[in-house]
């Protein structure tokens, strides 16, 4: 079992920036992958970007150039760097986990709100 506990999230002007936090229970290296993922308003949920074990990262088209994924290995935490927001990102932003043994699974955090709003 892994819980994962995001923060960060607000109200946010376009053009702005923030940054979400999402802490692990246990170490993130016991993990294969840990991304962000987000719902926006009557949307379904969608890949923002993902890191895997050996660092190598992945981002929605719609983000790339714009936000960046990161980790502090020392704190089992996991980072979603936000820039340039636009009223379109706005969305619940979750946090996941991903293990493969003994079997696939994937933990989620409970989520938190980014509202892009002027």
């Amino acid at each position: 079992q892994v819980q994962l506990v995001e923060s960060g999230g607000g109200l946010v002007q376009p053009g702005g920036s923030l940054r979400l936090s999402c802490a692990a229970s246990r170490s993130i290296f016991s993990l294969n992958a840990m991304g962000w993922h987000r719902q926006g308003p009557g949307k379904e949920r969608e890949l923002v970007a993902i890191m895997n074990i050996g660092g190598t990262t992945n981002y929605a088209d719609s983000v790339k150039g714009r936000f960046t994924i990161s980790r502090d290995n020392t704190k089992n935490t996991v980072y979603l760097q936000m820039n340039t927001l636009q009223p379109e990102d706005t969305a619940v932003y979750y946090c996941n986990g991903v293990v493969l043994t003994p079997r696939p699974y994937v933990y989620w955090g409970q989520g938190t709100q980014v509202t892009v709003s002027s």
